[in-house]
């Protein structure tokens, strides 16, 4: 295991030197291709990102909440079951999936670098649309705000004009909830009676409204577009306008399924949701750290606001979808919906993201693509009607369904082929020099007949020895800066990493070893194994039942290597 461990070493180190940036001339002259033909060759680009959205929607299965437009989307779509994101927290994920490279690669695992300077000036989504030709356009929360994309959001790399944040962005964490006292607290739990906000709005409104004028200004254009729209909702603190609560009477809100820590779940492993308990009402609940927990009345509460922001955002993507309706763009536009990662909602008592289970890690994803996922709507007719969350009950599938393992880092190559953009070239093992290239593959061979039905999930394992085979993985990470839970486990600082938990998921089970991380060259020791876990997903979904054992499950270790190698 010695070579194994001097491998790693040299694929995650540093290497010397300043990464100079290219000017957009050059970077314009590095990305032009040569067009190739995809399924939705010459077609627009809409791609909505939703802040900390689990799947948590009618079209995946969920009998309680109302999502009946992201659902008529779904059912025009190829909707994507086990989709996964590289780093469960935001701006690593983000930068991860818009340069389609993995956190080891943009090393970027906190929200205090900017890629272009610290790891590579490697080529964006975007960017590669805006250098095809595309008038490329971001409105509301797509890149993460602030050091990570350059306080510009990658601005002018990535895009065409400079990006759109709502004004009301500034008061998300201001004291704008009313408690029954009739003061205003900075809540986690926040229903609001939007007249009274500041501006009489909240962001996700102006969002949607930009982005509906672009629609409007583009539709006489020639010029192909990729609007990307990032919302912010569910993301905490939980405000949204009141009226939603109404969806959501509390009687038929339950707790987590399995809402105590697992026994033999390790320490290094467990998130203690320091956000959560930073915000007034958790405060005044005096709960101890780091395991609490919540009372269960007050778990009821954030579920069911949760639910309720998740049917606000729906409404959002209502009219967003609509709009596009509304200017004719709909047979001629890919429509892209996705997040950038879960949230746990009470599941191994944790709340919040930053962990390596599913509820944090996976997402909902889905691609509608015009005569490719659905036949073309005729001339003049509606394919994405408004439908009101508080009248209208759906219940439409999905077009077609797939439960291959696939990873937010693909997204990139995937567009690019829908959109009949010449695929960038896999990433070499060390590709910090390299300006254009990507750590994912394109998904669209799991998609590409019309004709798509729901692919039946393969046979079960539940013997781990059996297990080995080439069934995709899913790959995310988690950084920790001790062994146990510290007020800084969920967002440490990079100086302060000490352990990474690398963990693949595939149909059959969820793999995490963590292990000994050197922040200052960013290799992980692999020989030095701080804890593990093992979920079998037949006899154990919910993943509450560790079986790991390292001799036993040596294979699963080399697998690991052999995956992170390539």
């Amino acid at each position: 295991m010695a070579e194994a461990g001097r491998v790693f070493h040299c694929l995650l180190a540093a290497l010397c030197g300043v990464f100079a940036l290219f000017s957009p001339a050059a970077a314009a002259s590095r990305l032009r291709t040569h067009s190739t033909t995809g399924p939705g060759d010459g077609m627009n680009v809409l791609f909505i990102v939703v802040d900390d959205l689990r799947p948590v929607l009618g079209c995946y299965g969920d009998n309680l909440v109302k999502s009946p437009n992201i659902d008529q989307l779904a059912s025009q779509s190829i909707v994507f079951s086990n989709a996964y994101a590289q780093q469960a927290v935001c701006a690593p994920s983000r930068v991860s999936f818009l340069t389609g490279r993995r956190p080891d690669t943009t090393r970027l695992y906190d929200f205090y670098s900017y890629w272009r300077v610290h790891s590579g000036n490697y080529s964006t989504m975007p960017q590669y649309f805006k250098e095809n030709g595309y008038m490329t356009m971001s409105v509301g929360k797509v890149f993460h705000p602030g050091v990570s994309s350059n306080y510009s959001d990658d601005y002018p790399y990535s895009w065409s004009i400079p990006p759109f944040h709502p004004s009301t962005e500034k008061y998300e964490n201001d004291k704008t909830c009313r408690g029954k006292d009739g003061r205003l607290y900075a809540n986690l739990v926040c229903p609001v009676d939007v007249t009274e906000m500041p501006g009489g709005t909240l962001p996700d409104i102006q969002s949607t409204e930009e982005a509906i004028r672009l629609l409007n200004v583009m539709k006489t254009k020639k010029q192909k577009f990729f609007l990307a729209v990032g919302y912010h909702k569910p993301h905490i603190p939980l405000r949204y306008p009141q009226e939603f609560l109404k969806l959501y009477p509390l009687e038929n809100i339950t707790l987590a399924p399995d809402p105590w820590v697992p026994e033999k779940l390790p320490p290094v492993a467990y998130n203690p949701w320091m956000d959560i308990r930073q915000r007034d009402d958790v405060k005044a609940l005096n709960v101890t750290f780091p395991y609490g927990p919540l009372p269960d009345d007050f778990q009821r509460l954030i579920r069911q606001s949760y639910y309720a922001a998740v049917s606000y955002l729906d409404m959002q993507v209502g009219l967003l979808l609509n709009a596009l309706d509304d200017v004719g763009l709909s047979n001629s536009t890919i429509v892209v919906f996705t997040a950038d990662h879960g949230w746990s909602l009470g599941e191994h008592g944790e709340w919040a993201k930053y962990s390596n289970f599913d509820v944090a890690t996976q997402v909902p994803l889905m691609f509608y693509v015009p005569g490719m996922t659905t036949s073309s709507a005729r001339q003049g007719g509606r394919v994405f009607p408004y439908l009101d969350p508080f009248s209208h009950i759906l219940g439409l599938g999905p077009q077609g369904q797939s439960t291959k393992m696939v990873e937010l880092v693909s997204l990139f190559p995937t567009l690019a082929e829908l959109a009949g953009l010449q695929v960038p070239p896999a990433c070499p093992g060390a590709s910090f020099h390299v300006a254009l290239c990507t750590e994912g593959a394109s998904i669209v061979r799991y998609f590409k007949s019309s004709e798509q039905k729901v692919l039946m999930k393969e046979d079960g394992c539940n013997d781990t020895d059996k297990c080995y085979s080439e069934e995709p993985i899913a790959f995310s990470q988690y950084p920790r800066p001790a062994d146990t839970p510290q007020w800084d486990s969920d967002k440490p600082k990079l100086k302060d990493i000490r352990i990474m938990g690398y963990s693949m998921r595939t149909i059959d089970y969820r793999y995490t070893v963590w292990v000994q991380f050197n922040p200052e060259n960013f290799s992980a020791n692999f020989e030095d194994i701080h804890a593990g876990e093992l979920y079998m997903m037949e006899t154990d979904p919910n993943q509450d039942n560790n079986i790991y054992n390292n001799t036993l499950h040596r294979h699963l270790y080399q697998k690991m290597i052999d995956f992170l190698k390539h």
